[in-house]
């Protein structure tokens, strides 16, 4: 089954990049054209309601934003969603991810050569890669920067074992231009190529400065799990908000957390006066199509479009993303029909 996901997420990759590029190159699609194809894609539309949902995928600024939207509306609970995740944690804004190791290692008064990996790589490569440096409790080991290809980063190191408490990696070089957004994505370290700590229930992170106050406890599985770790960080109470996680897929991730927000609606006891979903640019009509359709319209549900700043960042970027979108609609109108 996990096969024919694959091989399906890969095909509809292979054919949208296909048309994508058919269009592009033929020039079909004017400037005006275009624009107007955004703004269609991209359009708010909220209504008189007292939950607020936010997707979970949404980058930090976006989620920052949810919050302010959730401050000055009267909304009595933010849901957050998201499929189901491994693998990777992305550092996308500077800030530093603490593993603690404590107790990792057997105590010795006797200096030891150490040997820690960073499993590590970066969105963007070459001169645009993310840079990180690596801290031992309180003191800089080594730094580097880091590649788009997965790899280990080593390190050596004398020191005794009872003295190594933690691991700090510092991402420093955030940036968002025309060429995309510098992220960083760290799995795990490995100590002496034999424990193996990943960054889920075993790391936090703080972002900005190193001081507690905007930390996220990486204690999640889901996207709609950080979410909810990134609002209560911004100070929402922590019975405020609900984390409904979607089934991990490779597509059709839209579908999936409607799918599990329905669910959870058949058993919760919470009043439901009207809903509105807190998206991101383009991605806006085909969030609000999926959920009228899977709620089979039984709540008034509204559409909140944040910007999407790699849009404004980048004109290719724009094209392609909208196009993509335009694409994605008519594939979500097709798969939803049986629902």
């Amino acid at each position: 089954m996990e096969i024919n996901h694959l091989l399906m997420f890969k095909r509809k990759k292979v054919l949208i990049t296909i048309i994508l590029s058919l269009i592009i190159l033929s020039g079909i699609v004017s400037r005006p054209i275009l624009l107007a194809l955004s703004d269609y894609l991209s359009k708010t539309n909220r209504v008189k309601a007292n939950i607020l949902l936010v997707e979970g995928w949404l980058p930090p600024y976006a989620i920052e934003m949810a919050y302010e939207e959730f401050k000055k509306d009267s909304y009595d609970h933010v849901i957050t969603t998201g499929i189901r995740i491994s693998g990777y944690f992305q550092v996308s804004m500077n800030g530093y991810l603490i593993f603690y190791t404590s107790g990792l290692l057997k105590g010795t008064d006797t200096t030891e050569v150490h040997n820690i990996e960073i499993n590590a790589y970066s969105e963007l490569n070459g001169k645009d890669g993310a840079h990180f440096s690596v801290f031992v409790n309180d003191s800089m080991v080594n730094d580097f920067l880091a590649d788009k290809k997965k790899k280990l980063y080593e390190i050596t190191l004398k020191e005794k074992s009872a003295k190594i408490d933690s691991v700090l990696i510092q991402f420093d070089n955030d940036i968002f231009d025309e060429y995309g957004d510098r992220n960083l994505y760290v799995k795990e370290i490995i100590l002496n190529n034999a424990i193996h700590i990943p960054y889920q229930y075993n790391s936090v992170y703080d972002i900005g400065v190193l001081d507690g106050k905007r930390r996220l406890e990486n204690n999640f599985n889901s996207h709609a799990e950080l979410a909810r770790n990134a609002l209560l960080s911004l100070g929402i109470d922590s019975s405020l908000i609900l984390a409904i996680p979607g089934k991990r897929v490779r597509i059709n991730r839209t579908l999936s957390s409607a799918l599990a927000f329905s669910d959870w609606l058949k058993t919760t006891k919470i009043e439901v006066k009207g809903i509105n979903i807190v998206t991101s640019g383009t991605h806006a009509k085909r969030t609000l199509m999926t959920y009228n359709k899977i709620l089979n319209k039984k709540y008034e549900i509204g559409i909140i479009s944040l910007p999407d700043y790699k849009e404004h960042s980048s004109r290719k970027y724009k094209v392609f993303k909208t196009l993509r979108e335009t694409i994605g609609l008519v594939y979500y109108w097709l798969i939803l029909i049986p629902y």
